[in-house]
Formats: structure tokens, sequence, C-alpha cells
């Protein structure tokens, strides 16, 4: 039997048990909870990649981002360009390390996370995300169980994506799925300044 034989075989009985897979999943008729955590980048990336393959979609999209201030970045500035933006609330007040004041950033995180249940109980969104949010349960400004009881109450058709290194393990049992960033090499760490349309 030659590679090629082979290989088509391989690839036929690979085929044969992700269709088997296929046929055993159900709809949980339900939209799904995803946590995108880790101390690599690309959390928030790819929770923005999520954004645009729900827009490609015709879906609805909202926003609420935790921690990050009002500094300009490239995906706001896209996404604000469609012919029908989606709705973006950035509402921290900036890093943890810059603010230094646990009263502030906890006040910032609470009104956060009540536009947040808002947005998902409503039923308007079929996709809303949270950005950063792991990083407001990190450091105590919001209680898991709150937010684990927001999303239990979440409208039967929104999914939601919650970012940020450090999840809670209740987050990450609850959730549908968990995709963990790992960094292996940074630039930063060799002197290189954050780029413009690569790192925000």
């Amino acid at each position: 039997m030659t590679d090629a034989e082979d290989h088509k075989q391989a690839m036929q009985k690979q085929q044969a048990k992700h269709r088997a897979k296929v046929r055993e999943t159900v709809d949980p008729e339900r939209a799904l909870v995803l946590v995108h955590t880790g101390d690599g980048k690309g959390k928030s990336s790819s929770a923005f990649g999520v954004i645009a393959r729900a827009l490609g979609w015709g879906k609805t999209v909202g926003v609420v981002q935790f921690i990050k201030g009002k500094w300009i970045t490239g995906e706001r500035q896209f996404f604000q360009k469609l012919p029908e933006p989606i709705t973006w609330h950035t509402m921290g007040d900036g890093f943890t390390w810059d603010t230094q004041d646990k009263e502030q950033d906890t006040k910032a995180a609470v009104a956060a996370f009540a536009k947040a249940k808002e947005m998902i109980r409503g039923g308007e969104y079929d996709l809303v995300v949270l950005d950063e949010i792991n990083i407001a349960l990190r450091y105590d400004y919001l209680d898991v169980h709150e937010v684990i009881n927001g999303l239990d109450a979440r409208a039967e058709r929104t999914s939601v994506v919650l970012t940020g290194r450090d999840a809670k393990p209740e987050l990450i049992d609850y959730a549908d799925l968990v995709s963990e960033m790992r960094e292996i090499k940074h630039p930063f760490k060799s002197g290189i300044k954050a780029q413009r349309g690569i790192d925000f």
C-alpha cells in the first residue's frame, strides 16, 4: 500500500470517528458561557474574533469593558466604524496598578456588572463580551457567586464571553468552554514597547 493510500485510509477512519461524535451532540437550546483566561496575550483578541464571527451571522453584540480605561484601542475604533456599531461600554478607570484605589475600582466594577446584567438578561443581544471581568474578580471587586447568578439569569439567546487572567475556579467549573492562553514569549520582556495595531 502506498503512502497516499495509507493516508487516505487514516483520514477516512478519522472522518468516521468525528462524524460519530457529531451525531452524539445535542443542541443545548440555551446560549453558552465562554471563558478566555491564562497569562498569555490574546484573551480579549480572541473574544473580539468571536464578535466578528457573530456579526458575520447578523447577530446582535454588546461589550462591557472592566478595568480598561478610556484609552483608544484599534478594536473599538474598528467596530465603531461598522454601519451598525455594536453596543460598547468602557467602564473601568484603568489598570489596577495605575488607579491604586480599591474602593473606586470596586465601585467601577459593580457599576460595570450592573450594566452587564441588564444586557445579558434583557434578551436584546445574542452575544455579550465581559472584557477583563476576571481581573475584577481576581481582586475581589466582584463576588464570583454573584457573577454566576447573573450568568444563570441570562436570556436564553444570549451567550457570554468573560476574559482576563486568573479566572476563578468556580467560573471555570460553570462555563461551557474555557480556553487558556499560555505565554511562551513576550516582546515586553525584551524591552519592546506595546505596538499600535498589534497590542492595542
